[in-house]
């Protein structure tokens, strides 16, 4: 069995960051959504896309908060054994 790869969140990031597999942390408030611009065309000619995002946290209370005030943050967790953040 081999030893298990231990990262930390910033190595982990900078490696999907470096890979290409993901934006650098955005606001979605302030920054907007990155979108492609076909994406943006079938969004104005009213198709029901899916962009998929994740949040990045500041700290334990955050993530708690951000579970009890939006369901979807909680149910769509594939992996609620890891809930919640010591």
């Amino acid at each position: 069995m081999s030893a298990q790869l231990e990262l930390s969140f910033d190595e982990w990031m900078e490696i999907g960051l470096r890979q290409g597999w993901t934006t650098p942390p955005l606001c979605y408030t302030h920054d907007g959504l990155p979108t492609t611009p076909n994406e943006d065309q079938a969004f104005e000619d009213g198709d029901d896309i899916c962009i998929h995002i994740m949040r990045l946290y500041a700290n334990p209370q955050e993530k708690a908060d951000c579970e009890e005030n939006h369901s979807p943050t909680a149910w769509r967790n594939p992996f609620p054994e890891l809930r919640p953040i010591p």
